[in-house]
């Protein structure tokens, strides 16, 4: 999947514009980065088109265990969308993700974001 595919299915999935999409996408990433261990996040950004990698890669700090409550409230905070359009993206973003790499390395990604980050992508809205 490349990165306009990516943001596209995000877009209908949240019925947000195309650009509304690929901000959120970018936030989320950064955001889900931080929940990721330096091996995690560098198998998954393998597996994701070069400017997704890119947001994973900003995202890289020191660990933050964020729940998923707070990472919709900081993607609201950095695109300025509303908080049910954060949490419709962030969602969103999660089943997307699921798609675009192989069964395994989302298991792996899943395994450390969290069973909660995990039930997110299943209840895309």
């Amino acid at each position: 999947m490349d990165e306009r595919e990516f943001f596209q299915k995000v877009a209908d999935r949240t019925q947000l514009s195309r650009q509304e999409a690929a901000d959120l996408t970018r936030a989320t990433l950064e955001l889900l980065a931080l929940r990721l261990s330096d091996g995690e996040a560098r198998d998954l950004a393998l597996e994701l088109p070069e400017h997704l990698r890119e947001s994973l890669h900003r995202g890289r700090r020191e660990m933050e265990l964020l729940d998923p409550e707070e990472s919709i409230r900081r993607v609201h905070e950095r695109t300025g969308l509303s908080m049910s359009e954060a949490d419709r993206g962030v969602r969103a973003v999660l089943s997307t993700l699921r798609e675009a790499v192989s069964q395994e390395e989302y298991q792996h990604a899943m395994s450390q974001l969290g069973g909660e980050f995990a039930r997110m992508a299943e209840t895309t809205r």
